[in-house]
């Protein structure tokens, strides 16, 4: 869907049943002489007993507008009436009528499951004779009922996420207003958090407002509002959106050039809208309804394959955003130095897990795991949550020593030289994890000194990464300050300062907007295509198609082992013909748990 052809704004839209209604509202917040505006003029409803998603990246004003509804902030400018309250003039009582579940929501992990459901029925005034029914229809719900008696803080992330959400309902609003409560959490938890809002929905008749950056959670919705930077792109039925891009995607094989290479090239072929690696393929998005020819995609020496296939939504959510923002070609990264990529580029096993486990008291959150990565390989971590990938991470990293086994990374054993291995080690944290009170130049500065920088190569470097990421506008900048997509480049540019041959990559585009997250993965293949080894973990099931091959975990064991195809390919069916990377993993993981229910039978 171009930008032509967005779907009505929600400002013309005539509902006789909304739930809750926004008129030409504005927010900004300052700070430090700085003006940020947050939501620009909004008019947006969201109609009884359906659910409506917020859909956008980190910094859309997803949250603002919660806040906004919740009674929990004003306007600048507008009108906000929910459930026929002025939220203006009664923000209380507006309060004490929605639920709302924000991003960190404040459980108490000292507290038992069953002293946190009581807690917040003591908050919300629920009577004593209420409460035993209102709590086991929530157990039923989320499935907590075994887990009553156990500390909060001792919960999966999430089990935490569906104990949020029971405390969020235990005063039955009419409204709920669930900000982001998929993050950070595993696909089956995922799928389990959808099915109880469901739920709620079809048994109880709740109309519910649910904020994500997932873009493959619009399709879980009635409707969706899609929001960027403040602003409403448009409102309507997803499949509205994804009709707009009809005869516009295909599937594009090339015989003798790697995966990563045929998308380089395919994103700066005339007519292509976007590119992204699927597997052993790139999904290609052109800008008109016509069947592609390898001539008109600049690749006749390759034997291209065009397919068509469906359209999804992210190809809406993405020709939308093209069309509203400016958006500027990303030069892949330049090589580094001749130092990383020949350390790397034979070929060779750079990193070889042996026998690994890691023991806490009598508990194993890793066990006798066993896997290889090659140079220049882009190769996956994946795992619910409490499977022991990020004890598995964080051993290769250096950061936990192992209990049992052998790891060698860059051809060091982590149990004897790990500082050694680390000179060869790049890292990026899921969460910014720079220091906020310096500026980018600060930052650059202070981590390559750290990793050993000195004189004319420290100031090269510091070029280097100014330069590549696009970060001298913000070189003075305090880094607490920079939008998402900046923080992101500036972590990446301080985990490659010191030109590392292994790069360690933990949730790296978390909340990131899909343009963002298309520049960063473009950046990360022309360094896997250079020969610098990339380990990833994600919950993003669409990134596991960027590696050339992956483990899924469970338990502390490796579930299986393999490319994406060959994932996929192993839960295809006539009932599911066209398996996505999530259906694998959820199949897996379900089967794990019924060979385990089973053995424990």
């Amino acid at each position: 869907m171009d930008a032509e052809s967005k779907t009505t704004p929600a400002s013309s839209r005539k509902y006789t049943d909304s739930a809750l209604r926004l008129e030409s509202v504005s927010k900004s917040f300052h700070a430090g002489g700085r003006s940020a505006r947050a939501l620009d003029n909004i008019s947006f409803r969201a109609r009884r007993g359906i659910v409506t998603g917020l859909i956008g990246p980190d910094g859309a004003g997803k949250t603002t507008l919660m806040r906004l509804v919740a009674g929990l902030l004003s306007p600048d400018q507008g009108q906000i009436h929910v459930l026929g309250i002025d939220a203006l003039s009664e923000p209380q009582r507006v309060q004490s009528t929605v639920g709302y579940m924000p991003q960190r929501f404040g459980l108490y992990e000292d507290l038992s499951v069953q002293e946190n459901l009581d807690l917040y029925a003591d908050l919300h005034a629920v009577a004593q004779a209420d409460r035993h029914a209102r709590y086991a229809d929530l157990m039923r719900m989320t499935g907590l009922a075994p887990f009553l008696n156990r500390l909060a803080g001792k919960l999966s992330g999430g089990m935490k996420q569906k104990l949020g959400l029971a405390c969020s309902l235990v005063g039955s609003p009419p409204l709920l207003l669930l900000d982001e409560p998929t993050v950070g959490v595993d696909p089956v938890s995922r799928r389990e958090l959808w099915s109880i809002v469901h739920r709620l929905v079809e048994e109880r008749g709740a109309t519910v407002l649910l904020s994500t950056a997932y873009l493959d959670e619009a399709e879980r919705c009635a409707e969706v509002a899609l929001m960027h930077d403040g602003k409403l792109l448009g409102q309507d039925d997803p499949a509205v959106f994804t009709r707009g891009l009809a005869g516009r995607s295909f599937h594009v094989f090339g015989t003798g050039i790697s995966k990563r290479a045929l998308q380089e090239r395919l994103s700066a072929a005339p007519g292509v809208l976007d590119a992204i690696i699927q597997g052993s393929r790139v999904r290609v998005v052109t800008e008109q309804p016509v069947l592609p020819t390898a001539e008109q995609l600049g690749e006749r020496e390759h034997g291209l394959e065009i397919t068509p296939v469906a359209p999804r939504f992210e190809d809406s959510f993405v020709s939308l955003l093209k069309g509203s923002v400016q958006i500027a070609k990303t030069p892949p990264v330049r090589a580094m130095t001749s130092s990383a990529t020949a350390a790397t580029s034979n070929g060779s096993d750079v990193i070889v897990v042996s026998n690994l486990s890691r023991r806490f008291g009598d508990f194993y959150a890793v066990r006798d795991v066993n896997f290889t990565v090659k140079s220049g390989e882009i190769f996956g971590l994946l795992g619910a949550n409490g499977a022991g990938k990020s004890t598995t991470f964080r051993m290769l990293c250096g950061l936990l020593p192992a209990s049992e086994g052998s790891l060698r990374v860059a051809g060091v054993d982590l149990r004897r030289a790990a500082a050694k291995a680390r000179e060869r080690v790049g890292y990026m944290a899921q969460k910014f994890s720079l220091y906020g009170d310096l500026s980018v130049f600060e930052n650059l500065r202070f981590f390559g000194a750290a990793y050993g920088l000195k004189g004319a190569r420290q100031r090269a470097r510091l070029g280097w990464a100014l330069e590549e990421f696009e970060l001298g506008a913000y070189a003075d900048a305090t880094s607490s300050d920079l939008p998402l997509g900046f923080k992101q480049r500036l972590a990446l540019a301080v985990a490659l300062m010191h030109e590392p041959d292994i790069l360690f990559l933990d949730e790296p585009t978390s909340g990131v907007d899909p343009l963002g997250r298309r520049d960063f993965w473009r950046r990360i293949n022309a360094l896997a295509e250079r020969g610098i080894t990339i380990m990833v973990t994600t919950h993003f099931m669409e990134e596991a198609e960027y590696c050339d091959r992956l483990v899924i975990m469970a338990q502390g064991r490796i579930l299986a082992e393999g490319t994406s195809e060959e994932m996929r390919a192993r839960f295809r069916s006539d009932a599911l013909p066209n398996p996505t990377m999530e259906d694998a993993f959820v199949a897996l993981i379900g089967a794990s748990e019924n060979n385990r229910a089973g053995a424990a039978g």
